[in-house]
């Protein structure tokens, strides 16, 4: 398989129509490239009812580049928790400009919910699945709201609850885009080489994948790339794919 072409793609010229179900768009897009399926999510609700939710992490640029070649005015919404390393606040900032991204929405946690329930700070460790309620999942569900569909970076070979994951699903009373599911990581490597996109700024130092500072850890050579989030948990997921964002 080449480690370009199914990376980059080119668009589909048949619209799609806008009332397909999640089953029908994920059978006619199972093969598709991810810039075909992002032009696809397009087509299928518009510009005004799609967003695009990043988290400018390690792996982000790739999909964000995609996007930004299809449509730069596509929302991308992007969860500030308030915990999150300064280095990934610059590279939001550093992509945006370079991507020429238009329309970054930075949403926070409401600080009604902060202050009841982490006033100390603390609820990463003593409950780190409500911590990341507050300031992940509560977030996002309200910045959804006004969207028909949205589109995430997950993939396959990140093994887990991941690894089955299909292009195309249902969340809520959403659309579910994953463009990315069937990227292999040689062909996330030729997007960023290709294309000239900067690393992350912590990849450096050894994070293999980036989440808020007190839950990210350095990865050891050969460790799963996720293996230093919620290191020492049974956690892997923060909540916003295993819970219905309707």
């Amino acid at each position: 398989m080449s480690t370009v072409a199914p990376s980059l793609g080119t668009d589909r010229s048949a619209p799609l129509p806008a009332d397909q179900s999640a089953d029908d768009l994920n059978r006619a897009l199972a093969d598709a490239a991810p810039r075909e399926i992002v032009a696809a999510a397009l087509r299928a609700v518009g510009r005004d009812d799609l967003a695009v939710v990043s988290s400018f992490g390690t792996e982000s640029a790739a999909l964000l580049k995609i996007v930004a070649d299809v449509d730069p005015a596509i929302p991308v919404v992007f969860l500030d928790t308030g915990w999150l390393f300064e280095e990934t606040l610059a590279y939001r900032d550093t992509l945006t400009a370079q991507l020429g991204l238009k329309d970054v929405r930075s949403i926070k946690p409401l600080e009604e919910n902060l202050a009841r329930e982490d006033g100390e700070r603390e609820l990463w460790f003593s409950d780190p699945d409500r911590c990341c309620f507050i300031r992940k999942v509560e977030p996002l569900q309200r910045a959804l709201k006004p969207f028909k569909a949205w589109i995430n970076g997950r993939k396959r070979f990140q093994g887990g609850e991941r690894s089955a994951i299909p292009v195309v699903e249902t969340d809520g009373n959403r659309l579910k885009f994953n463009p990315l599911a069937n990227v292999s990581r040689e062909e996330l490597e030729a997007i960023f080489r290709l294309s000239n996109l900067p690393p992350h700024p912590l990849v450096a130092s050894g994070y293999a994948s980036v989440g808020c500072m007190p839950c990210s850890s350095r990865t050891a050579p050969g460790e799963d790339e996720r293996a230093g989030r919620w290191r020492g948990r049974s956690k892997t997921e923060c909540g916003i794919h295993t819970v219905k964002m309707s």
